[in-house]
């Protein structure tokens, strides 16, 4: 069985609440745990929504139903990755030449686990900054794009593109807002994102 099935059970066995009190207390030896367990733990931390899925099924059934959830259905979204644009065409979102796209919905370059953030580059995002994309963003990403550390996904994109080296490389890392002002979030604006986890290993 997964090590996220276990952890979250179906996406249809608990609810959000119930996920949350695996987390409450960070465990004593938290260095010591999987890269998948931390990264678990931290972006939860950060206020981001997770959902499991086993396969790429339960991706279209779980992204129905943030759009249900959110009310998109016949908005406008920002996407620039083709592989993605089939999803969107089946749920009838506008994604050419948008003005006022309700979320973003993008792939990642990797997810990190030990400050619970989302890699993006220009390949994800093109140029925009953070500040400039939609606050909601619906992600996709597989399992084994969980990594240690920034560096880690820096090396890596310098393996993965030999000669078409994205730029733009950034990080998402609040997914919430702070609920008292804190100087690490400085000049960072919180997000509201779903991260689609397609299990892959």
């Amino acid at each position: 069985m997964s090590l996220f099935r276990k952890i979250f059970g179906s996406s249809n066995d608990a609810s959000d609440d119930d996920n949350q009190s695996e987390f409450n207390n960070i465990p004593s030896s938290f260095s010591l745990l999987p890269v998948d367990e931390k990264f678990t733990y931290n972006f939860k931390k950060n206020g981001g929504k997770f959902i499991y899925c086993e396969d790429l099924g339960e991706v279209k059934e779980q992204f129905l139903n943030i759009l249900e959830e959110n009310d998109w259905f016949e908005c406008e979204a920002m996407c620039i990755e083709p592989k993605l644009f089939s999803m969107l065409d089946e749920n009838k979102l506008q994604y050419k030449d948008v003005e006022n796209p309700k979320f973003l919905f993008a792939t990642c370059e990797n997810l990190i686990a030990e400050e619970g953030s989302v890699l993006f580059s220009s390949n994800q995002i093109k140029q925009h900054k953070p500040n400039d994309l939609p606050v909601n963003i619906v992600i996709l990403a597989k399992t084994s794009q969980i990594i240690e550390s920034k560096s880690d996904g820096l090396r890596g994109i310098k393996k993965n593109y030999d000669k078409d080296y994205p730029n733009n490389i950034t990080t998402i890392k609040y997914f919430e807002k702070a609920k008292d002002e804190d100087f690490l979030q400085y000049g960072s604006v919180a997000k509201n994102l779903y991260l689609l986890l397609l299990e892959d290993l």
